[in-house]
């Protein structure tokens, strides 16, 4: 999972002006505030599919929980694309590959590493789970353990797509370098063959040509990278000609609610990977154009500041919560509510404590540079203003 910053769209990402001190510099991007609102929609529909996993409703309120959330797994293909988009809208033209990584690993790392410690400490006083092997705690720690089917639900179970993001990080460098050969004809021929990768997966994993399940194979969750980067490299070119922000949406909930049609499991891929491919840069046009956008709102924008460490926390708050609640208990309506609100009010707490605590100032100490002294003017006469240069 990445983060879009939220501050205020500004114009199409145009470059700024030369200074009197050197030639001119690329400017950043403009922020996309959307698509961090838009990232918190995805966590939410994780946390919901794993409330319907530990069956917490029955009856009509198993049923309905079941189709609002039963498709759920797909907010992780979500991230997969929305991945892709923003190391790609962001990436520096002439930055260093280790100072990309370095950023990568300041930015999921920590929480990663007290969300495992979390996990671990759970094990360990929960009688009923199963506590990992070394090789299996080292692998998770490594961001390893996707690569290995029995070892990829071990310890933290939704660090798996940690895993994938490791290597599509570890890819980037390279995919970066092609997009930027490529041109606009190029990139969408890229884009169209992950498109097309997408369905071929799907249909050899259902015919078992795999040893290793699909679903959770790092590089067979790379297409969806892909896609996502090609998008952001067409948005930036101006050459994205995609829906709208409200016909993308649409896009995106008629193939959420088609992946009960289909196989479980990657197969849900498919159904979800066009709207949700639309969905995104509809989002980074609107916030570049100034129009009307729901997740832009500052609340929407918060939430999805802390998505990620709801993410990696919201899963263990669920599994402590049924050690009291007993498997598969199947309340009501009104009970399974109170306990799925109480969860979430738990987990929400967490991932705020989370990103303030842990993510923000790890983040900062992990990339902290020195700053070289500021020249000193000789001359004590009247300075003329610095030139304006856009941010």
């Amino acid at each position: 999972m990445t983060t879009a910053t939220t501050r205020t769209p500004r114009t199409p990402p145009a470059r700024t002006g030369a200074t009197a001190a050197g030639p001119p510099a690329p400017a950043a991007a403009p922020s996309l505030p959307s698509l961090t609102g838009l990232r918190w929609m995805a966590a939410l529909l994780v946390f919901g599919l794993h409330v319907h996993n530990f069956a917490w409703f029955g009856g009509t309120g198993g049923r309905l929980v079941a189709w609002g959330f039963g498709a759920g797994a797909s907010g992780v293909s979500f991230f997969f694309l929305l991945s892709g988009f923003v190391l790609t809208w962001s990436a520096r033209p002439r930055d260093r590959v280790l100072a990309f990584w370095r950023r990568r690993i300041a930015r999921i790392y920590p929480v990663h590493l007290v969300t495992l410690a979390g996990a671990f400490l759970l094990a360990s006083a929960l009688t009923h789970q199963a506590r990992p092997t070394p090789k299996q705690a080292l692998a998770n720690a490594l961001l390893l353990h996707s690569w290995w089917r029995p070892w990829w639900q071990t310890l933290n179970p939704v660090s798996w797509s940690l895993a994938c993001e490791a290597f599509f990080y570890a890819a980037f460098p390279l995919l970066y370098l092609l997009l930027r050969r490529l041109g606009a004809r190029g990139s969408v021929l890229l884009g169209g063959l992950a498109a097309v990768a997408v369905p071929v997966l799907a249909w050899a994993d259902a015919h078992h040509w795999w040893t290793h399940s699909v679903y959770s194979f790092p590089a067979a969750r790379l297409p969806e990278f892909v896609l996502g980067a090609v998008t952001a490299r067409l948005v930036l070119l101006g050459r994205w000609r995609g829906p709208g922000l409200e016909a993308s949406l649409a896009l995106a909930v008629i193939g959420y609610f088609l992946v009960p049609q289909v196989t479980p499991g990657y197969s849900a891929t498919v159904c979800t990977l066009a709207g949700f491919a639309l969905l995104i840069p509809a989002a980074a046009v609107a916030d570049l154009r100034g129009l009307p956008s729901l997740w832009r709102r500052r609340r929407m924008v918060r939430l999805g500041e802390l998505s990620f460490a709801f993410y990696m926390v919201h899963l263990l708050v669920l599994r402590a919560a049924a050690t009291v609640l007993g498997p598969k208990p199947r309340f009501g309506v009104l009970p399974g509510l109170a306990v799925s609100a109480a969860a979430f009010a738990v987990s929400l707490a967490l991932s705020w404590a989370l990103y303030e605590g842990v993510e923000r100032p790890a983040r900062r100490l992990l990339l902290y540079r020195r700053r070289p002294p500021a020249p000193t003017d000789p001359l004590p006469a009247r300075r003329e203003a610095p030139a304006q240069v856009p941010d």
